[in-house]
């Protein structure tokens, strides 16, 4: 089997911030933005890595959710427990460090050596989403 990441799903709560964040603070691309009934899918991706994605979706876009299920995920998500991403940079001090300094996002921890052998930091999207950063060789 060949077998890659194509897409991964994260959910949003307003396109302009989560727009920003993306493209302004991470680096990443605009690859794809539609509007359907007043909801935006956004499509993300750093520029080295054409064929990996990140959809940035309207929970509230799935109609197999209840609207109890929705007003959970929503409590869950500005609480920051209902999604997370794991990233990579060859330098997470200095990726800390031009996070830090952006608009958006919030720091949740800053670079630690953990225990089980890496070093990573970690930030929360406008959205809430937990974006844990890891320094790679």
């Amino acid at each position: 089997m060949d077998i890659t990441i194509f897409q991964a799903m994260l959910p949003h709560n307003d396109a302009a911030e989560t727009t920003a964040f993306y493209r302004d603070t991470l680096g990443f691309e605009i690859r794809n933005d539609v509007e359907y009934n007043g909801m935006h899918w956004i499509t993300v991706g750093p520029p080295n890595q054409p064929g990996t994605s990140i959809v940035l979706y309207p929970p509230q876009a799935d109609p197999g959710v209840t609207e109890a299920e929705q007003r959970t995920i929503a409590e869950m998500m500005a609480k920051g427990t209902y999604a997370s991403l794991n990233l990579a940079t060859t330098d997470v001090d200095g990726t800390f460090e031009k996070l830090q300094a952006g608009d958006s996002g919030e720091v949740v921890q800053e670079p630690t050596d953990q225990p089980y052998g890496v070093r990573d930091c970690a930030f929360r999207d406008p959205a809430g989403n937990l974006l844990r950063i890891q320094q790679v060789s």
